[in-house]
């Protein structure tokens, strides 16, 4: 059987990091550098590597006239736009249902807008999700959902990071998932009831851990590795039937492209855009080496289907 991998790519603009955080909105042109740096670095790297990539975009943010043409241009050469909800809520699984759907649905028509094509794939907000939501994609017609994370350091990391913000008195927006989310399956499945069981639903492709220690594959862990930990945590992945590697646009984004405000609270933003790709480049090269193909989300869909 032909191994798969596939790179996806949350087009998360810098105003909701400062929701993760507590802090104030930014201003000025930090607000929008995912759609004016980082998808052209991104589109560079994959067009290096000759791979394609899916990117998971909010509906909102093609409002900008700018970033909907950017991402008109990304579908143009190929690449795959999925559906990150209208507004990004990191909230949206405590939202009421026709709440939730709204959010599904204006996304979807926000991404068509503006790139001609309605998005397949979703993935929720901060990895989160419910059976309710599950409902309310099979309902949308979506084909696929890429959110589920059963990775215990993440889960624990982020527990603790929004109890430490809390104690420094300021509010996070992120919410922490059911513990339940660990007993999911690592590779891909059809969703059941409850959603961590396999069942006969939608197609679940879920967000990569490593082997053994489930370590968290994305780009976050593989950029504060640096080249040589990237390359380690990517031959801990050799092996598995699809490798489904998690970026956000600000994984090829550093403190010289305007986060400053952002460096006491993230050290990834810490560490240069050129060694973010460095270490990018590692992970893709251990795969390649491995006999992986590369592949968009959809693609890989349609094959678990």
């Amino acid at each position: 059987m032909t191994k798969l991998c596939a790179i996806s790519v949350d087009l998360d603009e810098i105003p909701f990091y400062h929701q993760i955080h507590g802090l104030p909105e930014p201003e000025g042109p930090s607000e929008t550098v995912v759609y004016d740096i980082a998808l052209e670095r991104l589109e560079a790297f994959a067009s290096a590597h000759e791979i394609p990539l899916t990117l998971f975009a909010i509906g909102q943010n093609l409002s900008r006239t700018a970033a909907a043409e950017r991402l008109r241009e990304m579908a143009r050469k190929g690449h795959e736009i999925g559906n990150h909800t209208y507004g990004h809520r990191y909230d949206l699984t405590r939202l009421p249902r026709e709440v939730m759907r709204s959010e599904v649905e204006r996304g979807a028509e926000a991404i068509e807008q503006a790139t001609g094509v309605r998005p397949t794939g979703f993935r929720a907000p901060g990895y989160t999700v419910t059976d309710e939501l599950f409902a309310i994609l099979d309902e949308a017609g979506v084909r696929y959902d890429s959110s589920v994370f059963p990775c215990p350091a993440y889960w624990s990391a982020k527990a603790v990071a929004i109890g430490l913000i809390a104690l420094r008195g300021r509010s996070s927006h992120s919410v922490v998932d059911t513990p339940n989310v660990l007993r999911a399956p690592t590779r891909p499945y059809r969703i059941g009831r409850p959603y961590w069981k396999p069942g006969k639903g939608l197609v679940e492709l879920p967000i990569q851990v490593t082997r053994g220690a489930r370590l968290p594959f994305i780009g976050t862990s593989l950029t504060l590795a640096g080249p040589t930990g990237a390359r380690l945590l990517a031959k801990m992945c050799v092996g598995e039937p699809f490798v489904n590697l998690e970026l956000h646009g600000i994984d090829v984004l550093d403190e010289a492209d305007g986060l400053s405000a952002l460096t006491k609270h993230q050290p990834d933003v810490r560490v240069p855009h050129a060694r973010k790709l460095e270490a990018l480049s590692a992970a893709i090269e251990v795969l390649s080496k491995a006999g992986y193909s590369f592949v968009r989300l959809d693609e890989a869909a349609a094959q678990v289907a």
